[in-house]
Protein backbone atom coordinates (compact mmCIF):
# COMPACT_ATOMS: atom_id res chain seq x y z
CA UNK A 1 0.00 0.00 0.00
CA UNK A 2 3.02 2.59 0.66
CA UNK A 3 4.68 1.86 -2.52
CA UNK A 4 1.02 2.18 -4.30
CA UNK A 5 0.20 5.47 -2.14
CA UNK A 6 3.53 6.97 -3.19
CA UNK A 7 3.46 5.87 -6.98
CA UNK A 8 0.45 7.68 -7.04
CA UNK A 9 1.73 11.05 -5.56
CA UNK A 10 4.58 10.12 -8.16
CA UNK A 11 1.90 10.45 -11.06
CA UNK A 12 0.33 13.72 -9.37
CA UNK A 13 3.66 15.53 -9.31
CA UNK A 14 4.72 14.63 -12.94
CA UNK A 15 1.31 15.82 -14.23
CA UNK A 16 1.77 18.87 -12.42
CA UNK A 17 5.81 19.22 -13.71
CA UNK A 18 4.00 18.86 -16.96
CA UNK A 19 1.97 21.93 -16.71
CA UNK A 20 4.37 25.04 -17.32
CA UNK A 21 2.40 26.42 -20.35
CA UNK A 22 0.38 28.92 -18.14
CA UNK A 23 0.23 32.48 -17.68
CA UNK A 24 2.61 33.88 -14.95
CA UNK A 25 4.72 30.41 -14.92
CA UNK A 26 7.93 31.60 -12.78
CA UNK A 27 10.73 29.29 -13.04
CA UNK A 28 12.78 29.30 -9.71
CA UNK A 29 8.67 28.66 -8.22
CA UNK A 30 8.30 25.79 -10.38
CA UNK A 31 12.19 24.49 -9.52
CA UNK A 32 10.74 24.30 -5.81
CA UNK A 33 8.06 22.65 -6.64
CA UNK A 34 9.67 19.90 -8.06
CA UNK A 35 12.38 19.92 -5.22
CA UNK A 36 9.39 19.71 -2.85
CA UNK A 37 8.13 16.63 -4.54
CA UNK A 38 11.16 15.20 -4.56
CA UNK A 39 11.43 15.55 -0.78
CA UNK A 40 8.08 14.01 -0.01
CA UNK A 41 8.64 11.11 -2.36
CA UNK A 42 12.38 10.31 -0.86
CA UNK A 43 11.74 11.51 2.64
CA UNK A 44 14.73 13.56 2.30
CA UNK A 45 15.59 16.69 4.57
CA UNK A 46 16.02 18.97 1.26
CA UNK A 47 16.55 18.95 -2.44
CA UNK A 48 17.49 21.20 -4.78
CA UNK A 49 17.96 21.82 -8.54
CA UNK A 50 20.93 23.60 -10.06
CA UNK A 51 20.41 25.32 -13.64
CA UNK A 52 23.98 24.89 -15.49
CA UNK A 53 24.52 26.77 -18.66
CA UNK A 54 28.80 26.02 -20.45
CA UNK A 55 29.35 24.19 -17.23
CA UNK A 56 28.59 26.82 -14.68
CA UNK A 57 25.77 27.36 -12.54
CA UNK A 58 23.08 30.36 -13.92
CA UNK A 59 20.50 29.69 -11.46
CA UNK A 60 19.37 27.66 -8.30
CA UNK A 61 16.07 26.47 -6.85
CA UNK A 62 15.75 24.79 -3.59
CA UNK A 63 12.93 22.91 -1.51
CA UNK A 64 10.78 25.00 0.49
CA UNK A 65 11.57 22.94 3.45
CA UNK A 66 14.80 23.64 4.75
CA UNK A 67 15.37 25.74 1.56
CA UNK A 68 18.06 27.43 3.55
CA UNK A 69 20.37 24.55 3.75
CA UNK A 70 19.54 23.19 0.20
CA UNK A 71 20.45 26.69 -1.08
CA UNK A 72 23.92 26.74 0.60
CA UNK A 73 24.73 23.29 -0.63
CA UNK A 74 24.26 24.16 -3.76
CA UNK A 75 26.20 27.26 -3.56
CA UNK A 76 28.90 25.36 -2.12
CA UNK A 77 29.59 23.44 -5.38
CA UNK A 78 31.04 26.11 -7.43
CA UNK A 79 34.01 24.15 -6.69
CA UNK A 80 32.55 20.82 -7.51
CA UNK A 81 29.51 18.33 -6.07
CA UNK A 82 27.35 16.27 -6.78
CA UNK A 83 25.42 18.49 -9.01
CA UNK A 84 28.18 19.08 -11.47
CA UNK A 85 29.51 15.72 -11.68
CA UNK A 86 25.75 14.60 -12.71
CA UNK A 87 26.04 17.56 -15.13
CA UNK A 88 29.27 16.61 -16.58
CA UNK A 89 28.43 12.89 -17.11
CA UNK A 90 24.97 13.51 -17.57
CA UNK A 91 24.84 10.94 -15.57
CA UNK A 92 23.15 9.77 -11.78
CA UNK A 93 25.67 10.14 -9.15
CA UNK A 94 24.43 7.15 -6.50
CA UNK A 95 23.85 7.86 -2.97
CA UNK A 96 27.17 9.31 -1.72
CA UNK A 97 27.93 9.06 2.08
CA UNK A 98 29.02 12.69 3.24
CA UNK A 99 31.69 11.78 5.75
CA UNK A 100 33.17 9.20 3.19
CA UNK A 101 33.71 11.93 0.26
CA UNK A 102 35.01 14.54 2.57
CA UNK A 103 37.89 11.72 4.12
CA UNK A 104 38.78 10.75 1.21
CA UNK A 105 38.59 14.54 0.06
CA UNK A 106 35.77 14.81 -2.87
CA UNK A 107 34.11 17.60 -3.03
CA UNK A 108 35.93 19.20 0.46
CA UNK A 109 33.61 22.58 0.15
CA UNK A 110 30.67 20.90 -0.27
CA UNK A 111 31.13 18.06 2.18
CA UNK A 112 32.66 20.68 5.01
CA UNK A 113 28.91 22.32 4.44
CA UNK A 114 27.10 19.01 4.19
CA UNK A 115 28.75 17.82 7.42
CA UNK A 116 27.32 21.42 9.49
CA UNK A 117 23.97 20.85 8.17
CA UNK A 118 23.92 16.78 9.47
CA UNK A 119 23.45 16.00 5.69
CA UNK A 120 24.82 12.24 5.91
CA UNK A 121 24.18 10.91 2.28
CA UNK A 122 23.52 12.64 -1.28
CA UNK A 123 22.56 12.05 -4.89
CA UNK A 124 22.17 13.84 -7.92
CA UNK A 125 20.46 13.36 -11.15
CA UNK A 126 20.78 15.36 -14.61
CA UNK A 127 18.11 17.58 -15.54
CA UNK A 128 18.22 16.52 -19.30
CA UNK A 129 15.99 16.30 -22.34
CA UNK A 130 17.15 14.03 -24.73
CA UNK A 131 21.15 14.85 -25.36
CA UNK A 132 20.49 18.29 -24.07
CA UNK A 133 21.27 18.70 -20.32
CA UNK A 134 19.79 21.60 -18.37
CA UNK A 135 21.65 20.57 -14.76
CA UNK A 136 21.35 18.74 -12.24
CA UNK A 137 18.60 17.87 -9.16
CA UNK A 138 20.27 17.62 -5.91
CA UNK A 139 18.99 15.16 -3.09
CA UNK A 140 19.98 15.51 0.34
CA UNK A 141 19.45 12.68 3.42
CA UNK A 142 19.70 12.87 6.83
CA UNK A 143 20.56 9.46 7.07
CA UNK A 144 22.54 6.36 5.35
CA UNK A 145 20.84 4.08 3.08
CA UNK A 146 20.10 1.41 4.30
CA UNK A 147 22.12 -1.54 2.42
CA UNK A 148 20.23 -4.35 2.11
CA UNK A 149 17.48 -3.83 0.06
CA UNK A 150 19.17 -2.42 -3.21
CA UNK A 151 16.03 -2.18 -4.99
CA UNK A 152 15.25 0.99 -2.90
CA UNK A 153 18.23 2.83 -3.56
CA UNK A 154 17.66 2.49 -7.66
CA UNK A 155 14.23 3.37 -6.85
CA UNK A 156 15.06 6.49 -5.16
CA UNK A 157 17.17 7.79 -8.23
CA UNK A 158 14.28 6.21 -10.53
CA UNK A 159 12.20 8.47 -8.92
CA UNK A 160 14.13 11.57 -8.84
CA UNK A 161 15.33 10.75 -11.99
CA UNK A 162 11.42 11.10 -13.30
CA UNK A 163 11.42 14.34 -11.32
CA UNK A 164 14.12 15.69 -13.05
CA UNK A 165 13.25 14.63 -16.91
CA UNK A 166 9.80 15.86 -16.40
CA UNK A 167 11.01 18.66 -14.99
CA UNK A 168 13.21 19.06 -18.17
CA UNK A 169 10.57 18.59 -20.39
CA UNK A 170 8.51 21.27 -19.01
CA UNK A 171 11.02 23.60 -19.27
CA UNK A 172 11.48 23.68 -22.79
CA UNK A 173 8.63 23.28 -23.27
CA UNK A 174 7.87 26.34 -21.82
CA UNK A 175 10.99 27.92 -23.58
CA UNK A 176 9.05 27.05 -27.01
CA UNK A 177 5.80 28.00 -26.08
CA UNK A 178 7.61 31.62 -24.61
CA UNK A 179 9.65 31.84 -27.75
CA UNK A 180 6.38 31.40 -30.39
CA UNK A 181 4.35 33.81 -28.10
CA UNK A 182 7.32 36.65 -29.00
CA UNK A 183 7.43 35.35 -32.04
CA UNK A 184 3.29 35.88 -32.75
CA UNK A 185 3.18 39.11 -31.34
CA UNK A 186 6.09 40.14 -33.43
CA UNK A 187 4.21 39.10 -36.52
CA UNK A 188 0.95 40.72 -34.89
CA UNK A 189 2.36 44.12 -34.72
CA UNK A 190 4.01 43.96 -37.98
CA UNK A 191 0.51 43.39 -39.51
CA UNK A 192 -0.95 45.76 -37.35
CA UNK A 193 2.03 48.47 -38.66
CA UNK A 194 1.26 47.37 -41.41
CA UNK A 195 -2.35 48.45 -41.67
CA UNK A 196 -1.48 51.77 -40.16
CA UNK A 197 0.76 52.46 -42.94
CA UNK A 198 -1.91 51.54 -45.40
CA UNK A 199 -4.46 53.18 -43.40
CA UNK A 200 -2.17 56.30 -43.52
CA UNK A 201 -1.35 56.49 -47.23
CA UNK A 202 -4.90 55.82 -47.91
CA UNK A 203 -5.71 59.16 -46.11
CA UNK A 204 -3.54 61.07 -47.78
CA UNK A 205 -4.49 59.77 -51.36
CA UNK A 206 -7.59 61.01 -50.57
CA UNK A 207 -7.22 64.10 -48.81
CA UNK A 208 -4.59 65.20 -51.41
CA UNK A 209 -6.16 63.39 -55.05
CA UNK A 210 -3.38 62.11 -56.08
CA UNK A 211 -2.10 57.94 -56.47
CA UNK A 212 -1.76 56.34 -53.13
CA UNK A 213 2.11 55.74 -54.48
CA UNK A 214 2.51 59.59 -54.17
CA UNK A 215 1.36 59.78 -50.61
CA UNK A 216 3.45 56.51 -49.49
CA UNK A 217 6.63 58.60 -50.97
CA UNK A 218 5.81 61.57 -49.06
CA UNK A 219 4.95 59.82 -45.39
CA UNK A 220 8.29 57.79 -46.11
CA UNK A 221 10.34 61.04 -47.16
CA UNK A 222 8.58 62.48 -43.95
CA UNK A 223 9.74 59.61 -41.38
CA UNK A 224 13.20 59.84 -42.75
CA UNK A 225 13.57 63.86 -42.62
CA UNK A 226 12.11 63.47 -39.03
CA UNK A 227 14.64 60.59 -38.51
CA UNK A 228 11.22 58.85 -37.18
CA UNK A 229 9.50 54.99 -37.76
CA UNK A 230 7.05 55.14 -40.60
CA UNK A 231 4.35 52.96 -38.37
CA UNK A 232 4.80 55.99 -35.82
CA UNK A 233 4.37 58.54 -38.65
CA UNK A 234 1.51 56.59 -39.84
CA UNK A 235 0.28 56.79 -36.34
CA UNK A 236 0.47 60.42 -36.40
CA UNK A 237 -1.48 60.65 -39.57
CA UNK A 238 -4.62 58.46 -38.66
CA UNK A 239 -4.34 60.70 -35.78
CA UNK A 240 -4.47 64.33 -37.55
CA UNK A 241 -1.64 65.22 -35.23
CA UNK A 242 1.10 65.04 -38.47
CA UNK A 243 2.19 68.46 -40.23
CA UNK A 244 -0.21 68.28 -43.03
CA UNK A 245 1.69 71.13 -44.89
CA UNK A 246 5.02 69.36 -44.45
CA UNK A 247 3.85 66.03 -45.77
CA UNK A 248 2.63 67.83 -48.95
CA UNK A 249 6.17 69.76 -49.20
CA UNK A 250 7.72 66.05 -49.39
CA UNK A 251 4.99 64.92 -51.75
CA UNK A 252 6.05 67.63 -53.90
CA UNK A 253 9.67 67.68 -53.66
CA UNK A 254 10.67 71.05 -51.82
CA UNK A 255 10.49 70.57 -48.27
CA UNK A 256 14.21 72.13 -47.36
CA UNK A 257 17.59 70.08 -46.01
CA UNK A 258 18.48 66.89 -47.44
CA UNK A 259 16.24 63.96 -47.66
Amino acid sequence: MRYATREIRLASALVEAADTLVDGFEATRYLQRVSDHCVELLHARAAGVMLVDGGRSVSLAASSRHERVALDLLEAQHGGGPCLDSYGSGRPVPPVSIRVAHADARWPDFTERALRHDIVTTFAVPLRRRENLLGALNVFVPTLPDPAPADDVASGLQVAQALADAAALGLQNRHTYARYRTLSGQLQEALSSRVRIEQAKGMLAERWSVHADQAFMALRQYARRRRQPLDQVASAVIEGVADDAELRRERDGTADGPA
